[in-house]
């Protein structure tokens, strides 16, 4: 499994961090939340397209992201499948890099990425069948890549991965089902907090019912490198679906793919606005609007909007989503 003999590298450099609460959530008020999101550069084309830019406000360009939060929600990676030793095998790549990501204000966060984005790709593969993960660490850090599941010990990606080398991680898939993966070196908490997370869908041999598939993942971010977060996030930019709004179609079947990564908190909540959802695999129960997840937790939601408008989806700790978890559905005619 590549060359387990490592050890962590010398941290990245952090972002300077004189970033207190008070004042980034100062500027946010002073801003108002429409400014503040102006400057993580989400005002561009998708705002000239739908002609509105978030809860009410217009306009403007900015600097450009790293990655596209809209592309995180229905982008699905189902690499490339070769053949070996008389059996099919899905193939994937995933690298790790460092990247600088703009989340509030002039904050700037050097961020641990796979494959330049927050999460990771959303790898899908099938039940039944056997993926090879190809992990190349392109940063200057040790990172490892640890995928959740039943596999062999030499699988588990919790040894360091040196830069500049490459490890191979093999399992097959016995079940369907929602899987993280995620950086494991130590401190861990500092390398998922830092971005270095993603899922894995397995789908089961019968297809499910034909929806649109929406991937959630919820984060967040220390700044000040202390042990607390400041900022939180679906999908890697705070606030990002506040200023793009999710689009689904009236009466469509939306199938979420949720999966809660924040370190350093306790269990969080997700909750739908003036609609309810069903937990896939619960068994019989009534829909709810809640449901509380733990670090590494996942589910798979489903449920359609009657009405036209948008809807707002958040954690239920409003602290938390008053910092960037946060974000609006809009249902247009189907």
């Amino acid at each position: 499994m590549g060359h387990p003999q490592s050890t962590p590298g010398a941290a990245a450099k952090e972002a300077p961090s004189p970033w207190t609460r008070r004042r980034l959530l100062g500027g946010a008020a002073a801003l108002g939340t429409g400014a503040a999101l102006t400057a993580l550069g989400l005002r561009g084309a998708r705002a000239e397209e739908s002609g509105h830019s978030g809860a009410g406000g217009h306009g403007g360009g900015s600097r450009s992201l790293p990655f596209d939060p809209q592309a995180c929600l229905r982008s699905f990676e189902r690499g490339r499948v070769i053949q070996e030793n008389g059996r099919p095998l899905r193939l994937f790549e995933v690298e790790a890099r460092s990247i600088n990501v703009p989340l509030a204000g002039d904050v700037l966060f050097k961020a641990w990425t796979l494959n330049g984005r927050i999460p990771g790709p959303t790898l899908r593969a099938r039940q039944g069948e056997r993926i090879r993960v190809v992990f190349r660490n392109a940063d200057s850090t040790a990172h490892s890549l640890h995928l959740h599941g039943v596999h062999p010990a030499a699988m588990d990606g919790i040894e360091p991965i040196l830069p500049g080398r490459t490890a191979v991680y093999e399992v097959d898939l016995d079940r369907a089902g929602l899987f993280p993966y995620h950086c494991h070196v130590a401190p861990v908490s500092r390398h998922v907090g830092k971005g270095l997370f993603g899922l894995l869908v397995v789908d089961p041999p019968v297809d499910r019912p034909p929806a649109d598939e929406l991937v959630l993942v919820m984060g967040g971010y220390d700044i000040n490198n202390d042990g607390r977060n400041e900022l939180y996030a679906f999908n890697g930019i705070p606030d990002a679906y506040m200023l793009h709004p999710i689009q689904v179609r009236q009466n469509a079947l939306v199938r979420i793919y949720l999966l809660n990564m924040t370190e350093l908190e306790s269990p969080l909540t997700f909750h739908t606005h003036a609609n309810a959802f069903t937990v896939v695999g619960a068994g019989a129960q009534e829909p709810t609007d809640v449901i509380t997840l733990g670090v590494a937790e996942r589910t798979i939601l489903e449920l359609r909007y009657p009405y036209l408008g948008r809807y707002m989806v958040h954690p239920h700790q409003d602290q938390i989503a008053e910092r960037g978890a946060m974000g609006f559905v809009e249902v247009t005619p189907a």
